[in-house]
């Protein structure tokens, strides 16, 4: 038995690629985990006054929702899933987190924007290459 790391966002676009991810465990028999970052770098670009610690407060809290729902529809289907929530810049996180949980393999959804989703995949190809870790666009 393996594990897999998915990172999510926990959006709508980020429900397919938690169900395939879902379904991959399934079939392998892996332990899936979800991953979710929580980054309040774009506090330092508002043009008006926030409170970062109400911010980070209140992403927290949606992350922590947002993973125990994904945990819960895994766990429905018979998968073992757990999840880890991370602060600070997504990609460090990730590959920081996948080389913690020993993940063979990390599952990033695929972006709907052509160019985004060219720049995903030379960042999945590089980071394979760099941890020796299989990292999948799904789906």
């Amino acid at each position: 038995m393996g594990s897999i790391l998915c990172a999510t966002r926990g959006g709508e676009e980020s429900i397919h690629t938690e169900e395939a991810a879902i379904e991959q465990a399934a079939a392998a028999g892996d332990v899936l985990i979800f991953f979710y970052v929580v980054d309040v770098e774009f506090l330092a670009q508002a043009q008006y006054t926030l409170r970062s610690d109400i911010v980070h407060e209140e992403l927290q809290e949606m992350a922590e929702l947002l993973m125990t729902l994904a945990v819960e529809r895994a766990q429905d289907r018979g998968v073992k899933a757990t999840s880890l929530i991370r602060h600070g810049v997504f990609l460090d996180e990730l590959v920081i987190a996948a080389a913690e949980v020993g993940a063979e393999q990390v599952i990033l959804g695929r972006p709907h924007d052509a160019d985004d989703a060219e720049r995903l995949a030379e960042t999945a190809e590089r980071l394979s290459s760099e941890t020796g870790i299989r990292f999948v666009i799904l789906p």
